[in-house]
């Protein structure tokens, strides 16, 4: 015993819709490896952008202290240490999740860029406290000199009692 079953035209189904039935778009996937090679691309490109928008704020940064003290400025050193914390720390966290992108040609080549101005950054900050190290050095001189009244130094040294 076999039962009929009917057979829908899928043809007359999509096409024909009764006067009240809205229809909606709908975006159906491609099922080939071009749209999935696509799709990858697309999320590739998307995180190449974050990360490299992630290392241009740092860089943006870094330049604009780096700027400040080359011209003798006066900064807020807190501010901009919060600052490049903040973002050192999700470019950190970005080239974590995404270690893939290491390879990539534009990020390596930002990654560059950004160590260079890190290190002419360092250069300029190392050179403004040697400055402060100096001057502290002189301040401390005096200091001990203007407390003194040469009761233990002075005399008795030059003459080696």
């Amino acid at each position: 015993m076999a039962i009929e079953q009917p057979v829908a035209d899928t043809e007359v189904i999509t096409t024909d819709a009764a006067a009240g039935d809205a229809l909606l778009p709908v975006l159906l996937p491609i099922v080939s490896s071009e749209a999935v090679v696509d799709g990858a691309d697309a999320v590739r490109s998307d995180e190449v952008r974050g990360l490299l928008s992630a290392i241009r704020r740092l860089e943006s940064i870094v330049e604009e202290e780096t700027a400040a003290l080359a011209t003798g400025k006066k900064i807020d050193f807190d501010d901009f240490s919060a600052r490049k914390s903040r973002s050192m720390l999700e470019f950190v966290r970005l080239m974590r999740a995404r270690m893939h992108l290491g390879g990539e040609v534009e990020v390596t080549a930002e990654i560059q860029r950004l160590r260079e101005k890190l290190e002419r950054n360092r250069s300029i900050l190392e050179m403004h406290y040697d400055a402060v190290r100096e001057v502290a050095g002189i301040i401390v001189k005096a200091i001990k000199e203007a407390e003194s009244d040469g009761t233990y130094t002075g005399r008795a040294a030059q003459d080696g009692k």
